[in-house]
């Protein structure tokens, strides 16, 4: 019996050490992997714009936010032109709702063999 608790109690002392070890290995895993992953977005978002493509957005940007401030205002449209968006809203409504014939899509698409 002695020997059975001995043999226990060496096993729960090596078993102890072993759990922070692997916790710490399993963060630091964690923790690379953020570091892969974070790379590779900057990489990503490095290369999704050039830098001309990059300043030509950044001054498109400012000149949005500065030129109302340096113009004058600009007198108010005719009246019919601020119905456009109105009527093609109203378009496209009536565009979403509209059914669709599905026969007749399907029939031009007919496989020959």
């Amino acid at each position: 019996m002695a020997s059975r608790s001995g043999a226990a109690e060496r096993q729960r002392r090596n078993a102890a050490p072993a759990r922070p070890n692997a916790a710490k290995r399993h963060l630091l895993q964690q923790q690379r992997q953020q570091e892969a992953d974070f790379h590779d977005r900057k990489v990503i978002a490095s290369t999704y714009f050039s830098i001309g493509a990059f300043l030509v957005l950044a001054c498109l940007a400012v000149s949005l936010l500065i030129l109302p401030l340096v113009l004058p205002p600009l007198p108010p449209p005719p009246s019919l032109l601020l119905w456009l968006p109105v009527g093609l809203l109203l378009l496209l409504i009536v565009l979403a709702f509209m059914p669709t014939d599905v026969r007749s899509m399907a029939s031009s698409y007919t496989c020959k063999m």
